[in-house]
């Protein structure tokens, strides 16, 4: 766990940790040398990387001014054209090239093969190589306190928001720039995003969030109001600089509420910029936050795409970038691309068992047409039926156990949007409850069906594909596997706004309502979204579990400590009505 104090920085970060020192192995850094040279067009810069396939003006370790005073430095990467370059922006703190986060870390490079990107990009970012190649500049920052950037880092709040403001503006007024700049990349380049985004630089023209997140609280530090450091602690612990990193994991064990958190939700509501926003229904950390952050969006131009793949195999597919770049083409060069005539809402409808119904268009996330179909449970028989259960209870071990709950379709039936579970429960034994909630296609030995989300389209994956397909089945499971949506939350902070509830229960999380024996409580649960087709004669189970059904699956990252103990207790019938509200999009009979 953290080792880090209170401790007031450049930024005003209360909890920081220092950064790996730049000359460790872990670090790989590339050095320090600013210079601007010529990549010539056919370089190879790695064995069985992608050639370049233009002559690259490489401008290295530049150093960029912020608001304060402080230098960062950038890499800049720009064909060898004069002037009028779009350019866009890959913010974050991994490295401009090098660092401690590569694909290489990953078991076969997490989907992405060598041969489909040059080894200019940095972690998670747009390639030079494609980008130069079709007339844009490519500006590679290291964030304030990362490498050789002055400073301390802040870490995904108003702070990190400004800064990434300022080198937008900045890079915006190059004499060799048009004046136009995007925002681009997955992850932590995707949540930089949303808060550099809010800030409005004059300079930004088009934002493309790639899987991210922007309430920290709500969707990092402490989901359901479980806190939850885990990948916090990962995530800053691999950071490398002169200086220290803000430690998210050392101030949520100091600051449990969401009420000391404000700073650390963008302001999505202030973007004006048009956004073209990528999300899944897979990603354990950025699912969530997606759609969070797209509900808020009021930008009148916005576009979403939801994929059934992992984030960086699905960046780094050619059609994708060829997708994105159309809304870039559009939105930072002014050419008639025909991007407005894309369909607000794209989606991988799931189809586990069969094959997911591809880009499927509709009007806006959830669909105009769906609409909230209720199941109710029936603890006693472990069923969800459409008419009222009777009165009855169930419990599980609170610590090992589980009830499942299961409806088998007499349609083919289609849901897509926001599930909702309502339970009644006790706890005996403890006065609270860490409840976990898993919706599931099953087959017919019950065990659930899926998607393995590394795609084999690529040569290189097809190759291993019995070896991608043990991995779906292994320890990484939840990073390269997905068999449904998932729902926490810890029931003293079951109070909600019910005011911001209209699709997703919008938990306080500012206070604790602890449980006292023999009181049953009512509580909701918002699962991730769901985007899956079910065929008649399948069945549907959901799972209410004490244990954690959303495992981060990186190596090292330690579990959240629960408080559950004793039995818990779900209550169903008339009086306490326990009930699963599905996103009805399509039913109709087998023909």
């Amino acid at each position: 766990m953290s080792t880090s104090v209170p401790h007031r920085s450049d930024v005003g970060l209360e909890y920081q940790r220092r950064a790996i020192p730049l000359d460790a192995d872990r670090a790989r850094y590339p050095g320090f040398r600013p210079e601007s040279t010529v990549l010539k067009a056919g370089t190879q810069y790695r064995e069985g990387a992608l050639p370049l396939p233009c002559d690259i003006v490489f401008d290295r370790d530049v150093a960029v001014p912020l608001r304060d005073g402080t230098t960062i430095y950038t890499d800049l990467y720009r064909p060898m054209t004069d002037n009028d370059l779009p350019a866009i922006v890959a913010w974050s703190p991994y490295g401009k090239r090098g660092g401690t986060l590569l694909f290489d870390d990953f078991p076969h490079r997490a989907g992405v093969p060598l041969s489909a990107v040059s080894g200019l990009e940095k972690f998670e970012g747009p390639d030079p190589a494609y980008w130069c190649a079709h007339g844009y500049a490519v500006a590679n920052p290291d964030a304030r306190g990362a490498f050789m950037s002055e400073g301390d880092t802040p870490m995904w709040n108003s702070r990190e928001g400004q800064d990434g403001a300022d080198f937008v503006d900045w890079l915006g007024a190059r004499d060799w720039s048009n004046g136009k700049v995007g925002l681009c990349g997955s992850s932590w380049l995707a949540i930089a995003q949303w808060f550099i985004a809010a800030e409005r630089p004059r300079h930004l023209a088009a934002i493309s969030p790639w899987e991210g997140l922007a309430d920290v609280y709500r969707n990092v530090v402490a989901p359901g109001g479980i806190v939850d450091p885990g990948f916090a602690e990962w995530l800053v612990a691999a950071a490398v600089g002169n200086g220290n990193i803000e430690d998210l994991a050392a101030r949520i064990e100091a600051f449990p509420m969401a009420d000391a958190w404000e700073d650390y939700i963008a302001k999505v509501e202030n973007i004006d910029v048009p956004a073209y926003v990528i999300g899944s229904w897979a990603n354990v950390l950025h699912s969530r936050g997606t759609f969070e952050a797209w509900r808020r969006l009021r930008a009148p131009e916005r576009w979403l795409r939801v994929h059934d793949s992992l984030e960086w195999p699905d960046f780094y597919q050619p059609h994708n970038q060829d997708d994105l770049r159309r809304f870039f083409d559009r939105y930072l060069r002014g050419l008639d691309t025909g991007w407005e005539s894309t369909p607000p809402v794209r989606l991988d409808v799931v189809d586990p068992g069969h094959t997911t119904v591809p880009n499927q268009s509709e009007d806006a996330f959830p669909p105009s047409r769906s609409h909230g179909w209720a199941l109710h449970l029936d603890p006693e028989r472990g069923a969800l039926t459409q008419e009222q259960a009777s009165p009855g209870a169930a419990s599980y071990d609170a610590v090992e156990g589980a009830l499942e709950f299961t409806y088998t379709f007499d349609k083919d039936t289609e849901l897509i949007g926001y599930p909702r579970l309502t339970l009644f429960l006790e706890a005996d034994g403890a006065d609270d409850m860490d409840v976990f909630a898993k919706l599931s296609k099953i087959d017919a030995e019950g065990e659930p069906l899926g998607v393995q989300l590394l795609p084999l389209t690529w040569a290189e994956n097809a190759q291993v594909a019995e070896e991608i397909a043990q991995l779906a089945i292994g320890h990484l499971r939840p990073l390269y596997y997905y068999d449904g949506p998932w729902a926490r939350l810890r029931v003293s902070h079951r109070a909600k706004d019910e005011a911001r509830s209209e699709l997703v229960p919008h938990h306080l999380h500012v206070a604790e309502e602890r449980l006292s024996s023999g009181q049953v409580v009512e509580v909701e649960l918002g699962f991730t979204t769901i985007g899956m087709r079910f065929h008649a004669g399948e069945t549907l189970r959901l799972t209410v579990t004490g244990k954690n059904t959303a495992v981060w699956a990186a190596s090292g990252v330690d579990q959240p400590a629960l408080r559950n103990r004793g039995l818990h207790i779900v209550h169903g019938g008339p009086e306490t009505d326990s009930r699963l509200v599905l996103p009805l999009s399509r039913s109709s009979r087998k023909a």
